[in-house]
Formats: C-alpha cells, structure tokens, sequence
C-alpha cells in the first residue's frame, strides 16, 4: 500500500505543470471528445509506466544493494531538482498525429511526451524503490489521472487558479525527501 499511495502522490504532485499536463489542455482545446483524451491518457500512462516500473525494479535486482541504494536515492534527489525547472509545450510532434482522433493522438502523443519525462524517470526510480510493478504503475497511473483529467475536463480555467511554482516546490521537496529517507532507510 505505502508503494501505491507514495507513487500517486509523488507522481500527481511532479505532474503539475509538466508538459504532459499542458498537452492536456492542448488537447482538451483541440478536441471536443474529453472521455477520448482522458482514455487515451490512461492507456499511454499505463503502458508507459508498467514498462517503466518494471525496468527499475529489474535494474535494482542486478545491481548490488548498496550501489543500488545510492542510485536510488540520487535519482530521487535529482528528479526532485529536475521539478524546480518548468516545462514548456513541444507543438512539434502535434500536427502530424491529430488528424487521428482524439483518442489515437492523445494516446501517441502522451506516450512519447512520457519518454525520458520526469514522471517517466520518477516512475523508474518508484519501481526500484518498492520493486511492486503493479503498485507503482497503478499509483503513478492514478497520480497521472488525478493532475490531468481535471485540466481536461475544466481546462484553462484550473490552470489559471493552480499556484503552479507553489505546486513544483512541494513535488520537489517531496522527491528530496524520499531520496533521503531511500538513503537511510
């Protein structure tokens, strides 16, 4: 359970404000089909984070301990730092998948946002902390669902009234703090 409620919080709190969350609201201004996005959202998110929680827990089981216990907690104080750095949009990639649908767009389009983002590498660090795939993916699944589908469903209008800089100091002492708790505990 602790591997369930720590990956949603971590990963809701890293996610506002991220470029997903604003390809969220790209999206949801691009398309009238909100139950679309938001599906396409849960499908990107659960294939992108199984693979990514079952990598950490598979690279924490080659490692030995010690070292691993390190990186861990390394990448958790990174990823923590990483969160202090707004996000900005990457229109490139969206003229060519939105003719699509808004379910295949957001589906691909969320995927490849999610590669080498720091919900994605947060996920990875989760998967070798607790080494429970299925917690982590379904925690930062649900961590993801909870930061996007209200900037679908009630777009700019949330944006504007989230304190985003507030938001990306807590995700980031959030991080810090279980890098540290990962080095000692």
């Amino acid at each position: 359970m602790d591997a369930f409620l720590t990956s949603t919080l971590t990963v809701a709190l890293a996610e506002i404000g991220d470029k997903t969350q604003l390809l969220s609201l790209f999206l949801a201004a691009r398309y009238r089909q909100k139950w679309s996005i938001i599906a396409g959202i849960f499908v990107a998110t659960v294939l992108n984070h199984f693979v990514s929680a079952w990598f950490g827990s598979w690279i924490v089981g080659v490692l030995p301990e010690d070292i691993a216990t390190y990186i861990v907690s390394a990448c958790f104080i990174a990823v923590g730092l990483w969160v202090l750095i707004p996000d900005k949009p990457d229109n490139d990639e969206h003229n060519e998948v939105r003719k699509y649908g808004a379910f295949i767009a957001t589906t691909v389009l969320f995927f490849i946002a999610e590669i080498g983002d720091k919900t994605q590498v947060a996920t990875i660090v989760l998967g070798a902390q607790y080494t429970s795939v299925v917690a982590v993916t379904l925690g930062t699944t649900l961590g993801m669902m909870v930061a996007n589908v209200p900037v679908v469903l009630l777009g700019g209008k949330l944006m504007q009234k989230l304190p985003l800089d507030l938001a990306r100091y807590i995700a980031s002492a959030v991080f810090i703090i279980l890098g540290v708790i990962a080095l000692f505990w």
